[in-house]
């Protein structure tokens, strides 16, 4: 804790890092990463193939291609690929991520009004 006594401690009884650590915590935290890295990673390398294969394989991106140039079709898709993605994470979080945290926000809303946590008191202290 500071001595400064314009420090606000707002949920001082509620210890985070022990609600952090809980299995449900741990579990949504392991299934976002699970879906969003993974994601971010592909999209990261098709972005780069985009960007290299426009600063290399000017003949590739010449090409004509229904109308267009393949250099036009690829940054067309990395327009329709972005929002994609951007559907398919929406759905998912709605789905899957969304209701535990709204369950765990419960949880810790609750531990705050009751005025009770899992802090303990101990020799401990400090500001963390």
């Amino acid at each position: 804790m500071s001595s400064d006594p314009n420090t606000l401690d707002e949920h001082p009884s509620i210890d985070y890092e022990a609600f952090q650590a809980k299995p449900e915590f741990q579990e949504m935290k392991r299934d976002f990463r699970r879906f969003v890295f993974p994601l971010t990673v592909a999209f990261m390398l098709w972005f780069l193939l985009f960007v290299v294969l426009g600063t290399y394989a000017h003949a590739l991106y010449a090409v004509p291609f229904l109308g267009l140039n393949v250099g036009l079709w690829l940054g067309i898709a990395q327009f329709v690929t972005t929002f994609a993605i951007t559907t398919w994470y929406v759905s998912w979080a709605n789905k899957h991520h969304d209701p535990r945290i709204t369950a765990l926000r419960a949880e810790l809303e609750t531990l705050e009004a009751a005025g009770t946590g899992s802090r303990s008191d101990d020799a401990e202290g400090g500001a963390r």
